[in-house]
């Protein structure tokens, strides 16, 4: 799970919406910047460093856009916050609304209500007309330029009505007043509503500690977690967070690392353990050597992965973007139209042809469509990660969610890895101490799951008497690994693909040979993980259809197929046979393909989704789109629901969204929506949609 250091990150404020977002990355782009990544939810904007760029230059042309950048060491402290002026709105608003309804003679009088009308319309000229005019420059115009002419447009009508002296048929204060208020609450709900969306973010972040007992000339000390360094020796204690990353040197403890995978049990740890920054100690105290430190810690490159994952667009978003990149030109079109038609064709009077006109713009939400995508995207990846479930972009969300072949390797993903021997057999006079001896040493090089379960069963601590001593030790994938002894022979260890002609005699499942002869045969056995059959049963019962595709032998993988309920599968496959599998089952429909070996690598690669768990080789992990952390194989269905569940909610956010402006835009045209009313739906309509996304992190699935 690595990631590119050279970012800079800038904090952002001031950016409300998608189209915010859009200004800020097109800005970017325009001065040259490439891997703009810009997050309005999370206030980020993170670019690759331009030396022709200063960066000086960079911060002054966001701040002309009307944003804010903000240092992160200083918490900012803007008086003028959103809630301060919806509130110093509503108090102009409510008796500007009231006259309405209040026969009080005062607040009838046009001059009182153009004092009450005043202080609001220049609040909103200020707030929507800043946000209009840097969105059209940009060429991204956003739903502020259809608030800031309606409001305008209405206020500019009453207010020459009030010098004109035409009467009270010609004052709309308090729709001008109206608009900006409800706008402003919109705003303010929409923006509690996506802090919502980005908790798992924010989540994650709190996990970190933030101090450290640091051993300094045989003492702890407390110390900040930013001043640790690589091989710095830290004491962790009962009920303390582990600081950063490290490998345990003295003590034992039980780790309680649900918070980064999801699996509630604790995991015992003792010397020569790795432990996770953030995981807890439930019992038990351990000094731990740190062996990752700031960006490079597995937490650190959680988030970033997470980060990464919401801000990634699925295709299904394309449709929407174009949609949206042209709503607001057409929308004040169909406002102009609107007026033209009902004012000379239809002979309605001035005064309703313009409400109407008005109507339009305050009915229309363009950021309805901008935010059904990414809210929903932001929570189902938020939810993934709190189970334990780690994506690398939005787009694999989609892609997973029509899944349908899921090829499985057998060794460690649908077996525990977790080798036993069942029989060792010694040949041509050699003992079982010589023979454990160079297994050991020639297996320590290898990280394939039977290599790693022969090194620890034998468990051999290896001196400088060995009765053999191998050199040029090298892993052959698929096939086995070989070395050399000091006289020159050959040993090799691995299956029978390490006999190039005369076959043995003898059957096993594991063979080490030196040159050309015998030495012995290995038996194991492999135990079926107890997740696998409910895992299978369920994309069987989904319309998933699981298969087998492993290195091993045709009757042992055989085996595990029946005992699972697999029908398709294929064995004895060389890295480059398991390739040509993945690659005619991708063209057919879409595979997914989960292993953790080296030599699945290629596979994961190659199918439309890899799908890795996390205690995988690094190869594999880097190969896939999808970690199981908790290497759990039942989390795969976890995986797939959320991912189908998030997909369904972005259809049913943007089904709202075309839906709301397909229907309310005629109705406001044909004049049966008075503007203050299509601004109180507008302000709602965001809230919907964003709404919808949040009923994602707690919805049944």
């Amino acid at each position: 799970m690595s990631q590119q250091k050279e970012h800079i990150e800038l904090k952002v404020e001031g950016m409300t919406c998608v189209n915010c977002a859009k200004s800020v990355d097109r800005f970017l782009s325009r001065k040259g910047l490439e891997d703009v990544y810009v997050n309005f939810a999370t206030k980020e904007v993170r670019f690759m460093p331009n030396l022709d760029i200063k960066l000086e230059e960079v911060k002054k042309g966001i701040h002309k856009l009307g944003f804010q950048v903000i240092d992160e060491q200083v918490p900012s402290k803007h008086w003028w916050t959103l809630e301060r002026k919806l509130i110093f709105a509503a108090i102009f608003t409510v008796p500007l609304f009231a006259h309405m309804f209040i026969p009080w003679k005062p607040l009838h009088n046009h001059w009182v209500q153009l004092a009450l009308c005043t202080p609001v319309y220049l609040l909103g000229f200020w707030h929507f007309g800043q946000s209009a005019w840097q969105s059209l420059r940009n060429g991204v115009p956003n739903m502020d330029v259809l608030i800031f002419i309606g409001s305008t447009a209405a206020f500019i009508y009453s207010l020459t009505g009030s010098l004109m002296g035409l009467g009270h048929d010609y004052l709309f204060y308090e729709t001008s007043a109206m608009i900006i208020t409800l706008v402003l609450l919109g705003n303010l709900l929409e923006k509690r509503a996506v802090e919502r969306t980005t908790t798992a973010i924010s989540e994650l972040g709190r996990l970190q500690a933030e101090k450290a007992l640091k051993i300094i000339d045989g003492k702890s000390q407390l110390v900040d977690i930013k001043t640790l360094k690589i091989n710095d020796i830290i004491q962790v204690n009962e009920g303390d967070k582990v600081p950063s990353d490290g490998e345990v040197i003295s003590g034992t403890a039980a780790l309680d690392e649900s918070m980064l995978t999801g699996e509630s049990e604790a995991i015992w740890k003792e010397k020569g353990s790795l432990v996770v920054g953030a995981s807890i100690v439930q019992s038990g105290n351990i000094q731990v050597r740190v062996n990752a430190v700031g960006k490079d810690t597995m937490l650190s490159q959680i988030i970033e992965l997470v980060k990464s994952a919401q801000a990634d667009k699925p295709d299904i978003q394309r449709l929407a973007d174009r949609i949206s990149a042209i709503f607001v030109p057409v929308v004040i079109s169909i406002a102009l139209l609107t007026f033209l038609l009902a004012y000379f064709v239809f002979d309605v009077a001035f005064q309703k042809a313009l409400m109407n006109a008005i109507a339009v713009l305050v009915i229309s939400c363009p950021c309805a469509m901008g935010l059904a995508t990414p809210t929903a995207v932001m929570v189902g990846v938020g939810r993934l990660a709190k189970n334990g479930i780690l994506i690398k972009g939005g787009q694999t969300l989609e892609v997973f969610a029509g899944i349908k072949n899921m090829v499985f390797d057998k060794t460690g993903t649908l077996t525990t890895g977790e080798f036993t021997v069942k029989d060792l057999q010694c040949y041509n006079g050699y003992s079982a101490d010589e023979i454990k001896q160079l297994i050991v040493q020639l297996e320590q090089h290898s990280s394939h799951p039977i290599a790693k379960s022969l090194v620890q069963q034998f468990n051999l601590k290896l001196k400088n008497d060995l009765n053999f001593k191998l050199k040029n030790i090298k892993e052959e994938k698929a096939v086995g690994v070989k070395g050399e002894d000091e006289k020159g022979n050959i040993y090799y260890l691995g299956s029978k693909r390490i006999f190039s002609d005369l076959q043995p005699t003898q059957k096993h499942h594991i063979y080490l040979k030196k040159n050309e002869e015998l030495l012995a045969g290995i038996d194991i056995e492999d135990e079926l993980r107890t997740d696998t059959k409910n895992t299978i049963d369920y994309l069987r019962s989904h319309d998933i259809h699981p298969i087998i595709l492993s290195g091993d032998k045709h009757h042992k993988t055989a085996q595990i197929a029946q005992e699972v309920g697999v029908e398709e599968f294929y064995a004895e496959h060389l890295p480059e046979e398991k390739l040509a599998v993945i690659e005619r089952l991708t063209k057919q429909s879409p595979t997914a393909m989960v292993g953790d070996g080296i030599n699945d690598a290629p596979a994961l690669a190659k199918a439309t989704l890899g799908v890795s768990l996390g205690n995988a080789s690094p190869v594999a992990i880097q190969s896939s789109e999808i970690v199981l952390l908790n290497d759990r194989l039942d989390h795969l269905a976890k995986a797939i629901a959320i991912s189908k569940h998030t997909l369904l909610t972005i259809k049913q956010n943007l089904f709202w969204a075309f839906a709301y402006n397909i229907v309310a835009i005629p109705v406001a045209a044909m004049g049966y929506l008075n503007p203050m009313w299509g601004a109180l739906f507008m302000a709602f309509s965001d809230v919907v949609v964003i709404g919808n996304s949040i009923r994602l992190r707690s919805k049944k699935i």
